[in-house]
This record gives C-alpha cells, structure tokens and sequence, in this order.
C-alpha cells in the first residue's frame, strides 16, 4: 500500500489542519469571484427583480453587451481600407529591364540564325519555345526583305507602358480586396477603387486584351503574353503593418458605453421582468459601484464574499460533524473535498474568464464530482457535497440561481445513479442520468424566460457534451485518488472478491476448512450488514480475509483438523493461546504484503477484539487453578471493533462457529445461543467503540438465526441410506 498524503498522524487528524483547510479553500475560492461584482443587484434575463426600485446614486455609463461590444469592433475594423504604398520607380525600372532585353535578345536571334546554333546561356528566355517562334520570324522577315521584329519590341513597350500607366496591385489575393483601397504616399491616403488598377493575377488576361488590338499574327500575340509578363511586378504594394496600426486605431475609436443613467434614474423597477436592456443597465451599475469603491470599500466587499463562501462550505462542515464523525477525523479526506470544490470553483472561474459563450457554462462538470464523492464515500455526501459545490459555483457566476439549481439536479441524479455501484462500467451509465437532470431544468427554465429554441438547443448540445464527459472524468480521477489518498472504494471491495487474490487462494489451499468458514461468513456479515444500514460490502470482504492468517499453520484451528489430531492436545494451554494469537499478526503481515487496504487489514485484529479465548482459559484453570492463572495473557491483543462492520464480523464469526457446533439445532437453541454469545460481547465491552445501537443488535440476531438455522436444515434418507453408508 501506498504511503498516505499525510505521512504525519499529527496533520492527519489535527484540529489546526482542519481549520487552515477550511479557511484556504475559501479564501482561494474567494479570490475567484468575478471583479466588481455586487451581491446586491443580482440578476437574469427573464427573472422578475424582487427588491425595492434600484435608483442610481450618481451618473452611470450603460456599458454595451460583448456581442455588441464585438460587433462594434469588427465593423469598426471592416471600414479601414487596405493600405498600398506605390513604388513609382517599378514603372521606369521594368521599362528599362524590357528595352535592354529587347536589343538584347534581338541580337541573339541574329546570332542563331547566322550560325545555325542555339545558346541558352544568357537567358532562360532563349530555351523556350518562344523563342524559336521569334527566330523563326525573324529568319522569315530576313528572307522576305518586308516587316521588322522591331516591331514585336516595340509593342512589347508599349503595352509595358500601359499597364504601369493604369498601376498593378499585389501582396494581398484579389478575394481579399474590397471595393477601395488607400494608396498611401507621405502619410496621406487617397481612397481609390481598386479596379482602376490592374491586380497581378490579372496582368496576364490584360495583356492578352491589348495584344490582340495589334497588327501581330495570332502566335506572336502568345508569345508577347508570356515574353511581357516577366517583366511585371506591383508598383502598388499592399502593406499589413500600416493597415494593422489603422484598424487598432479604429477599434480604440469604438465606445465602450450606450449611454448613461443619470442620477437619480431608475434602474430596475420592483416586479419588473429583467430583459436585456435591463441587464446591462444593473451589469453597468454593479461596475460603476465597484470602481467608484474606495480602498477601504474594496477590501470590505472581499471580506463579504470570504464570509459567503465560508458560510456554504459550513452548512456540509455541520453534516460531517454530526453525521460523518470519521470523514471529520481524517484530513485527507477533508483534503480530498476540499480539493473537489476548489476544482470546480476553478473549472467555473475559466468559463467566466472564456466568455465564450453562455453555454459553454454546462462544461463546469459538477455531476463528475459528486459522481467521485458518492463512490468514494457515499451518496449522502455525494449529494450534500453536490449542493455545496453547486451553491459556490452559482456565486462565481454572479449569484446565478437557475445554474445552481441545473447544477444540483443534474449532480444529484448523477450521484444517486453511482449510490450501489458494482462495475466500473456502471459510471458511464451515469451519462443518461445527467442528461435528464440537464434537460428538465433547461427546458423548464427556457419556457419560462421565453428563449427562443435555438438557445435551448444549443444550451442542450453543450449540456450533453457535459453529460458526456462527466463519466469519462470521473472514471479517470477515480483511479488518481484511489491511489494518492488511498482511498477503499466499493470498486476497490468488488475487485477484492475475486477468489483468484493472492490472500485467498493461499486460504483455500492450505486451510480449506477456513476458507469455507470464511465464505460463510460474507454471507452472514453481508446480509446483516444490509439489515441495519451498514456498508455490505465492506463487511463481506473483510469476513473473507479476517482469516488469512490461519493458511500459516491451519493444523491448530479445528475447522482445518479434518483426519489429523487435535495438535493442542499435546502442549499446555498458554502455548495454544500463542499459536492462535499468532495468526492475528501473521494475518496482519500477510495483508501488507499482499497491499490489501487498511479499512480490510482492520477485521484482522478487530473481529477479536481484546475477548479472551476461552476454551484454552478454561483449560488452564482447571490445570493450574484460577487464582494462578492471569486472564490478561488469555486475551487477543485487539484493537476493538470501531465500525458497525467490523463489529458485525465479529458477532458473526462467535456465532457461526457456536452454532456448527451444536449436535441437534433448533429454532429455540440457536436464539438463545446467539443471544448470549451477543450478550457477553457487549458484558465484555467489546462493542464499545463501535457505532451499533440496540436497535441494530436486535436485528443482526434476527439475520443471523434466519441464515444459520437453514444451514442445519433437515432431509429424508434415501431408501437403503444405512446400507449405503456402509463400506463393501
């Protein structure tokens, strides 16, 4: 087993922890609350405001909503036009690069024509086929004396001259483009449209269009297309950083105000419904008291909301302080709450920081948690915790009752469906549960305010998505906390049953007689357990290991003593006491090694308690005398029951074996048996520590007469049985 969080018996179980932990968590929680807020002026679209007429103390500007905040700011940013910044160089340069190529690639015509050779060394031009088409016309001019390849170049030039003349834009995909653009030039912008200019996608097809308008033959139109358009680049040239800079300058231009209240207005009135204009103006109000709050104010309100919180988390500290005495003195399970709710409280504290959207509030995952706490204590702190962590949750989010009250549906539904758990599996069946709870109460409270169904949907898709991941988080963070906090959880019981376990399959091969009087007794405890409301199945795992420690030497317990003497027939009575006592601690050990949980190790010695072991008590005063004989040394070590279960397993094991010990059993005999078997339990004060009430006694002697009685029932003898049990 795992060492514990708390490695200290002091920070286990001291007060001082206790107290620190309760004020840490509400003080972290605390810290969580949304900025400004006001408990005063609490509200929701669609809820009707119960108090007297809200009136302005001062002039309050109505803050806009964030849709409208945001639409603002993307039509503000909408209007800025994209900023160009012309090159007016690029028009003389590409001019010039054309003119130079021209004579250039005139004289390398020439040249391929005299010498009947090609050389593409001075350009890549020279290897295409355009190039060939320009030196086969050339050769054809030469041979016919009429015409001039001149003539090519220099409309090459002119329509070079054209397109600069109208301007080529580029930098940006023409998609992009709106209807104008600014063309920036010493840090003033003229607003032209933007079709005035040519976009460089386009420069071909334009090419083309002035092409075709020349005296050239269709194939040379082809090869001025490809032949022009290397010489073209964007003399207008779009600039990202400059339009940036104006559209944060615009968005900085859009006020974050509607209006104003004035003093003395009113804000809300006593039984009016709260639409949206009403909303904004106590949202506004709210903002406008906290800014308006001196220092002094400030930390006031803190203190106000430390107090609201540390008042919830109170009302489930007086349930355990009443209810739940082992959960209070056990500060790792205090840790283990507390780390629930401050997760939560964190998880509710990001979605008001996200201010996505008012749906995504349903991914705050309270049924994972009370799903948590339900299997790993049970489904009264499961629910109450629920109510808790739904309670904080709905003042994170601004006193929000109808998401308290979703939340708390939805967590107890959740947590009921977990509350007799058999499988892992079963945690995902949750699913279903909390997608009911969600969707009564979105439902309910969405025909109420009159939503349209296009927000109940969406508040139901996100809802489900929650439902959804609930099941998948609690399985996951089960396992972490079963391990960091070692906690025994009925899933962990469950596994435990398996009779393929180290602990009791070594039981049943070397000590098969208590194996059986182990199974026997998870029935009983089990089935008593169920009767006065204890935890069943913790009581039936721990009847099947309170024995382990007999597979070490089975000879000395009768149950094992099957066609062997009886061993303590032949050493004296104190010696027998040691052997028996003996497999107490080797059953101790042996739980440890096999990392058996602690609330299992805890029947080993408890089911004995401190009681003396009689018959070899007997035994020795009747060797030695009673005055010589102490009956301290007679006694198991203990420690007490200090559980209803362990306590049950204790009166189930001294009845169990009282009554297969009886010849002839009847109803009378084994009441009266039990009876006083519970009777001198209780005389020796053995059940002391534990929480078993009168009322429970009385009904564990009923459970147990009822089993043990059927398992001496009586049958008919087959015909001839006496001659059939004889041998040949």
């Amino acid at each position: 087993m795992s060492k514990s969080f708390f490695s200290s018996e002091r920070l286990r179980i001291g007060i001082r922890v206790k107290i620190i932990l309760v004020v840490f968590t509400a003080f972290i929680i605390t810290l969580m609350f949304p900025k400004g807020q006001s408990l005063e002026a609490e509200s929701t679209v669609g809820s009707v405001w119960l108090q007297d007429d809200l009136i302005a103390p001062f002039n309050i500007p109505v803050l806009k909503s964030e849709e409208i905040y945001n639409e603002d700011l993307k039509r503000a940013e909408s209007k800025v036009y994209l900023i160009f910044i012309p090159n007016d160089g690029m028009a003389r340069k590409s001019a010039d690069s054309l003119s130079n190529y021209n004579n250039f690639l005139l004289s390398e015509i020439d040249y391929n024509i005299n010498s009947k050779s090609r050389n593409a060394e001075h350009a890549t031009f020279l290897s295409t086929g355009s190039f060939t088409k320009l030196r086969d016309f050339r050769e054809g001019e030469l041979k016919k004396k009429g015409g001039s390849i001149r003539d090519f170049f220099r409309e090459a030039e002119r329509i070079n001259q054209v397109i600069y003349d109208k301007g080529i834009i580029g930098g940006i995909p023409k998609n992009e483009l709106s209807d104008s653009i600014a063309v920036r030039r010493r840090n003033v912008d003229e607003i032209v449209n933007h079709h005035r200019f040519i976009h460089i996608d386009d420069v071909n097809i334009e090419i083309a269009g002035i092409a075709d308008q020349t005296h050239l033959t269709s194939e040379l139109k082809m090869v001025l297309k490809e032949y022009l358009g290397h010489f073209m680049t964007p003399n207008y040239v779009y600039n990202p950083e400059f339009t940036d800079e104006e559209k944060m300058i615009e968005k900085k231009r859009v006020g974050r105000f509607l209006g104003i209240i004035n003093e003395n207005e009113k804000i809300a009135g006593k039984h009016e419904k709260i639409t949206p204009e009403i909303k904004l103006r106590l949202d506004s109000y709210k903002l406008a008291k906290a800014s308006n709050m001196e220092e002094d104010g400030y930390y006031l309100q803190m203190l106000g909301k430390f107090l609201h919180i540390l008042a919830i988390i109170s009302l489930l500290g007086v349930f355990i302080f009443f209810f739940r005495k082992k959960i209070l003195e056990d500060n790792t399970k205090l840790l283990l709450i507390a780390i629930m709710i401050i997760w939560i409280s964190f998880v509710t504290y990001l979605i008001n920081y996200v201010q996505i959207n008012d749906s995504v509030q349903f991914l705050v995952f309270v049924p994972a948690a009370s799903m948590l706490l339900t299997i790993i204590f049970d489904s009264r702190i499961g629910f109450y915790s629920t109510v808790i962590i739904s309670l904080i949750a709905a003042a994170l989010r601004g006193n929000d009752y109808i998401f308290g009250v979703m939340n708390i549906t939805a967590g107890a539904l959740s947590a009921y469906s977990v509350r007799d758990i058999k499988e892992r599996t079963q945690i995902f069946r949750s699913f279903t549960f909390i997608l009911i709870g969600y969707t009564i109460t979105i439902v309910a409270f969405g025909l109420e305010r009159f939503e349209p169904l296009s927000k109940i949907s969406l508040d139901l898709a996100f809802a489900a998505t929650g439902a959804l991941i609930s099941p998948v988080l609690t399985y996951g963070l089960l396992i972490f906390f079963e391990r960091i906090f070692n906690i025994t959880t009925d899933l962990t019981l469950l596994e435990l049953t398996n009779f393929d376990r180290p602990a009791l399959r070594e039981l049943a091969v070397k000590a098969q007689g208590s194996f059986n009087h182990s199974l026997v007794m998870g029935t009983i405890a089990e089935a008593a357990a169920e009767k006065i409301g204890a935890r069943t199945l913790l009581a039936r795992v721990g009847a099947y290991y309170h024995d382990i420690g007999k597979a070490a030497s089975p000879v000395y317990f009768v149950e094992n003593q099957i066609e062997v003497d009886n061993p303590h027939d032949k050493i004296p009575p104190e010696e027998s006491v040691k052997k028996i006592i003996h497999h107490v601690r080797r059953g101790e050990e042996l739980a440890r090694s096999y990392k058996l949980p602690k609330e299992i190790i805890d029947f080993i010695p408890m089911h004995h308690g401190t009681s003396v072991i009689t018959y070899f008590y007997e035994k020795a005063k009747d060797l030695y005398g009673e005055e010589n004989v102490d009956v301290r040394k007679y006694r198991y070590p203990g420690p007490k029951p200090n559980s209803k279960e362990t306590a049950i397993v204790m009166l189930a094991d001294a009845c169990e074996s009282a009554v297969k010990s009886m010849t002839d059993p009847d109803q009378e005999k084994v009441e009266n048996l039990i009876n006083n078997l519970i009777q001198s339990r209780i005389d020796d004060g053995q059940l002391n520590e534990s929480d078993l009430t009168f009322r429970d006694l009385v009904e564990i002697k009923q459970v147990f007469a009822g089993i043990l009685m059927s398992q001496h029932y009586r049958r008919i003898k087959y015909p001839n049985q006496d001659e059939l049990e004889k041998s040949d």
